[in-house]
């Protein structure tokens, strides 16, 4: 909590490391790169170290002199080159395929150990007789960050000492110099102008910045911040030693850097004492240790600290306090301890170690990416226990919860906020999935999660994408300053301290971490603890709820409330009538609307220009008026918006709540009105597709997901049953009143025709019927016209009755459950023989527009808008994501009928005993998105994807199908899965596995894109 965090990102290449830096891939000290990359990169220009040395003799004299480089490629016993071997020296002269004269069996061995919150690599040199070990950790509980690295040398000769010198860290260091991830990739050369190194202390500190930031802009931005190393020997700390920066120094002229060119020629003790220029090129950060000796048995340990300050005086500052005798391997123990303490709650004691440390690592990732609640706000032993929902001064705020970007997710700018209480935001759909089991874990949060996420439902059905922490603000300006007194003095000598601590705590919202990052650039000195001061604002203050939206609102994000839901009332049944029908919630508010029909519907060639289609683009757009109604609440002091902003106001300009009952039946009547032409899925028309995010193209198809139907089969049932469990009325916003109206009378007219697709003539059964087609078009423009009226709220409200809500919801439940059967006879044709005649699921469906109107507008393209006058269906494979929320909505004996379908069909990987995302997709349209560019069995093509196995997974164990679930757990879970062809430590889950669908057999069953999905979720709700 009170540490600031850096990044880091490892490979099992070279020393380990593969990229590190703080906030984000644009911040690094040692530049980000893509997997791929990286794993090329990172023996050259990650860490690096050279031992320049003799066993007798002096050096350049003895003939057991040396230079050897530690973990170097060049030795590495590669499977492949220790197989050759029996090929080498071969009669007819063919070279070695070692490529140099001493015998692969002599290279060292090497050892790569992966912690909870450490990585440590280590290697045996038999010709040298050196053992060289390496532990990285990242520097916790401390008010500044940094990388640590601990390399420890050893002497395996049982008789003769080792006289050695040593070059020990990073190949290539980058300065601060505001944003440069990109900069890097695109004008690296052109960037070295601006760099430089500065000393704050001989040559023992360097501080590495560029002199302003790179822009072509009339503001100049000077560069006061830069990136530090800063190191000394163990048993020595009180020395610093030397830091060798100049690259040409150690390199020489191979600016490959492949080989130290530099020390072939002289000693570490010349370079450090000869000049070295930091200017105009890209710098090294190696700890110089030189005329070392090392006797039998004996080591030495060079620890060095990488990090950033704001200014090149707060280096010496850091410097004191690392170099206490014993700081590194204590923050080492405790580094090792906060995991224990993190994943305590799942400590798990079976008969297999390797399952039980699987349970800790995923209780881990999947706090990294959901966050790890703590409280705040406990300022008596009341409030220390009591849950949130008895004590409204208990705060709850998430640590740690990012968005998960990494080296083989480079896609994901993840942010790790550098100051106490650190986090950063993450997408909506990633955040509510791995909260599911926060609850369970930590009771006392009570419904905060389920509310939180409630909150962000808008009133046109939709949520923000991108989830922020919570904010907190104090209104009060008494209670400011009583806050700020106590935590200061009320001494006239402390005035000054007393009004600038107040004024941080009314003037706008701030988070913990932030708080604490005012008061220390305020020079702000408080007499309390800071954590004595955090509890005290918390305790005070209101908490806000803070997002995002961004491009385009996703289909399935609302699927996802029910699961929060149901993990608060597993430990708080008795609270769930206070709960549904006592609280209020607003509505959030977005700047971003989902356009109607007929400004999204766009007439345009086929890929192959042969002929005209009708897709959905650009389906929303922000609103200049929603945003002219947001700028009434900016602060005109640090010109953001206020809280206010994010809310939804009535025409009287107070905020619209309503009850989470309320909320939740309106979210379940807009997915109705939803509903596609054939009443079977949910219409993808925000502008982006369900959980299955590859398949975008589905969206400009006019797409529709049968996911999101069995889902909203739960949600109704739900309402329904609260309805009338509870007796009590539902008050909504009258403009939902009036939509709920118009889709009834749009039922009455379509009558009770089932309008099952067997009644119809073979040749018509894609053809949408008109009856269907009328009523989704009446239904459709309600909803539009609904959309239309939400700028602001008129602040009237209509009461349903509980036997009204049940009624309405009999009714819709009943259309519902049509659809589903017309999508089961419509069903799913597949490529793998039989699937069709399986009965299984269907996921989704397109539609074509078979005839339009043109409305007499274009899009920016000029491309013309329609409208659409009839439909007919578009059929996909079999994906196993329609079968999981199917299953959800089934009994035991059902659910077992369709796992046994499931096994018969081409979801079924019978190879490696999983199942696949798709079955086949070979034949479908590009169109339907990006998974269609990857190789079958790649990616989201036909390939195991992890999240989605561990669901259905889960639904065995939930419909008490315990001798299945326990049969599949054997081959399709980790950490069970054959670890050489797994190619990955079993602790850690993948987001997908190659199926044997792939074209290279040599990569079917390994796992990539390790760490931080969504199957961590779905395993802790198994365990």
């Amino acid at each position: 909590i009170y540490g600031k965090p850096v990044w880091s990102f490892y490979v099992n290449r070279g020393q380990g490391i593969a990229s590190f830096g703080v906030k984000s891939k644009d911040y690094p000290i040692m530049e980000f790169h893509s997997a791929n990359n990286a794993y090329q990169d990172t023996p050259l220009l990650g860490f690096r170290t050279f031992y320049q040395g003799y066993r007798g003799g002096v050096w350049g004299k003895s003939d057991e002199s040396f230079v050897v480089e530690p973990f170097d490629t060049a030795r590495t016993r590669f499977s492949q080159l220790m197989s050759s071997q029996s090929k080498k020296g071969k009669k007819d002269g063919s070279p070695s395929l070692t490529g140099t004269g001493e015998e692969a069996s002599n290279y060292p061995t090497r050892t790569m150990y992966i912690g909870s919150n450490e990585m440590q690599i280590r290697e045996f040199d038999p010709v040298h007789k050196i053992e060289t070990n390496v532990t990285y950790f990242t520097l916790p509980e401390e008010d500044f960050g940094a990388f640590v690295r601990r390399t420890t040398v050893a002497n395996t000769d049982k008789d003769r000492p080792l006289h050695l010198s040593v070059l020990d860290g990073l190949a290539r260091i980058q300065p601060v110099g505001g944003e440069l991830n990109l900069l890097l990739k695109t004008i690296g050369r052109t960037l070295e102008g601006w760099m430089g190194v500065d000393n704050a202390n001989h040559g023992t500190m360097p501080f590495f910045r560029m002199s302003t930031e790179p822009a072509d802009t009339a503001a100049v931005v000077i560069e006061e911040a830069g990136h530090y190393c800063l190191s000394f020997m163990e048993r020595n700390e009180k020395e610093l030693l030397p830091i060798v920066y100049d690259t040409s120094k150690v390199f020489g002229q191979d600016t490959s850097l492949m080989r130290p060119l530099g020390l072939y020629g002289t000693t570490v003790k010349s370079i450090v004492e000869g000049e070295q220029y930091g200017s105009a090129k890209t710098s090294s950060a190696f700890a110089a240790a030189k005329d070392v000796i090392i006797y039998p048995g004996q080591h030495i340990t060079i620890t060095t600290f990488y990090g950033r300050a704001e200014a090149i005086t707060d280096v010496p500052v850091i410097a004191r306090r690392i170099v206490q005798g014993g700081f590194a391997q204590y923050k080492l123990s405790r580094a090792r301890e906060l995991v224990k303490q993190i994943t305590a709650n799942v400590e798990t004691d079976t008969g297999n170690e390797l399952f039980d440390g699987h349970v800790q690592q995923m209780y881990l990732d999947n706090s990294l990416r959901g966050g790890i609640p703590v409280l705040l706000g406990e300022v008596d032993d009341k409030s220390r226990s009591l849950s949130v929902d008895e004590d409204g001064r208990i705060k709850v705020y998430h640590l740690f919860s990012r968005i998960h970007g990494d080296l083989e997710r480079d896609y994901n700018n993840f942010v790790i906020e550098p100051t106490f209480f650190s986090e950063g935001p993450g997408n909506f759909r990633d955040v509510a999935q791995n909260r599911r089991n926060d609850v369970i874990m930590y009771p006392r949060i009570g419904s905060f999660n389920a509310k939180l996420f409630l909150t962000f439902i808008q009133a046109d059905g939709y949520n923000p994408l991108s989830v922020e922490a919570v904010v907190f603000t104090i209104d009060d300006k008494n209670t400011c300053d009583r806050l700020a007194a106590d935590a200061v003095g009320y001494a006239d000598g402390h005035r000054a301290n007393r009004e600038a601590l107040a004024k941080v705590l009314c003037d706008g919202s701030w988070r913990p971490g932030q708080l604490a990052e005012m008061i220390e650039r305020q020079n702000i000195f408080i007499m309390t603890s800071l954590p004595g001061l955090i509890d005290n604002v918390a305790a005070a203050a209101n908490v806000f709820p803070m997002a995002v939206s961004k491009d385009g609102y996703w289909a399935d994000h609302w699927t996802y409330y029910m699961d929060l839901i149901n993990s608060y009332l597993q430990i708080y049944p008795d609270r769930e009538e206070k709960f549904l029908y006592d609280e209020e919630l607003p509505y959030y508010y977005s700047s971003r609307v989902v356009r109607p029909r007929a400004q999204k519907y766009v007439l345009s060639k086929s890929f192959n220009g042969k002929w005209y289609h009708v897709r959905q683009l650009d389906p929303s757009f922000e609103d200049p008026l929603r945003r002219k109604k947001m700028a009434h609440y900016l602060n005109n002091s640090s010109g953001w918006y206020k809280i206010d902003a994010h809310y939804h106001h009535s025409n009287r300009r107070t905020i619209v709540k309503s009850t989470p009952i309320a909320k939740l039946f309106l979210l379940a009547t807009i997915k109705f009105a939803t509903r596609d032409a054939y009443g079977m899925g949910i219409e993808y028309e925000g502008g982006k597709p369900g959980w299955n995010d590859a398949m975008n193209g589905l969206v400009g198809m006019l797409g529709s997901g049968m996911p999101e139907t069995y889902e909203l089969k739960i949600l109704l049932n739900y309402i329904h049953n609260a309805a009338l469990k509870y007796r009590r009325p539902i008050v909504v916003p009258e403009e939902l009143a009036i939509l709920v109206g118009k889709i009834e009378n749009a039922l009455d007219e379509l009558g009770d025709g089932k309008y099952m697709p067997e009644d119809q003539q073979e040749t018509t059964i894609n053809k949408v019927p008109p009856d269907l087609f009328q009523y989704w078009d009446t239904v459709a423009t309600s909803r539009e016209e609904y959309r239309s009226n939400l700028i602001s709220l008129s602040g009237k409200t209509k009461e349903y009755s509980s036997t009204e809500v049940a009624e309405l919801i009999d009714r819709w439940v009943g259309q519902v459950d049509l659809g589903i059967a017309r999508a089961r006879v419509i069903g799913s044709h597949g490529f793998d023989s039989g699937d069709e005649l399986l009965g299984v699921t269907p996921t989704y469906f397109s539609f074509n527009v078979t005839k339009w109107v043109f409305t007499g507008e274009k899009n920016k393209e000029g491309h013309p808008f329609v409208n659409a006058a009839e439909f007919s269906v578009g059929k996909f494979p079999l994906f196993l994501e329609g079968v999981v929320r199917m299953m959800k909505t089934l009994d035991k004996e059902n659910a077992t009928s369709i796992y046994n379908a499931v096994k018969k069909s081409g979801l079924r990987d019978e190879k490696l005993g999983m199942y696949t995302l798709s079955s086949s997709l070979v034949g479908q349209s590009y169109d339907m998105g990006r998974m269609m560019a990857f190789s079958p069995g790649w990616l989201e093509n036909q390939s195991v994807w992890t999240h989605m196995s561990y669901k259905y997974y889960l639904e065995l164990l939930r419909k008490g199908m315990y001798d299945d679930f326990f049969t599949e757990m054997e081959s399709g879970m980790l950490p069970f899965i054959e670890p050489k062809k797994y190619g990955r430590p079993l602790l850690e889950c993948s987001s997908f596995i190659a199926s044997t669908a792939f074209v290279d057999p040599t990569m079917r069953g390994q796992g990539f894109l390790a760490r931080l999905s969504g199957s961590t979720a779905e395993f802790l709700s198994m365990w």
